[in-house]
């Protein structure tokens, strides 16, 4: 029979630890040929294409590159914190430190597409070169 758990325990977050929720996502996104893993500074990154998507680590949790102005709304909201390495604030990037699966899937999806426009928008200028 399993220990009852501590009344004053936290709930556990939807999908587990953190890092086990941020792989089973990005796990999901790997049926796309142009999508694979990577490190960035040192972490564990999804990429498409060579274009960072979205990053974890331990302190920041989920670590989305999006467009600024959304990562704008996420930090006013309170949803996303501004993701600073050493003190430099990247300003297409958010970190996500609340782990939930729902918000983590659609900030994923929203990482990938942008990420597709931003090569799309690569590709055309280099073809109209």
């Amino acid at each position: 029979m399993p220990a009852a758990k501590n009344a004053m325990s936290p709930p556990e977050p939807s999908g587990g630890h953190a890092r086990d929720l941020y792989d089973e996502l990005t796990d999901d996104l790997l049926y796309d040929p142009a999508i694979g893993r990577a490190t960035m500074m040192g972490y564990p990154c999804v990429r498409l294409a060579g274009r960072f998507v979205a990053s974890y680590d331990d302190a920041s949790g989920l670590v989305v590159k999006l467009p600024r102005d959304r990562v704008t709304e996420l930090i006013e909201c309170g949803t996303g914190d501004p993701f600073a390495p050493a003190g430099k604030v990247f300003r297409e990037w958010a970190s996500i430190p609340t782990p939930d699966r729902g918000l983590w899937t659609a900030l994923l999806a929203e990482a990938v597409e942008f990420a597709r426009k931003s090569l799309s928008q690569e590709q055309r200028r280099a073809g109209s070169s």
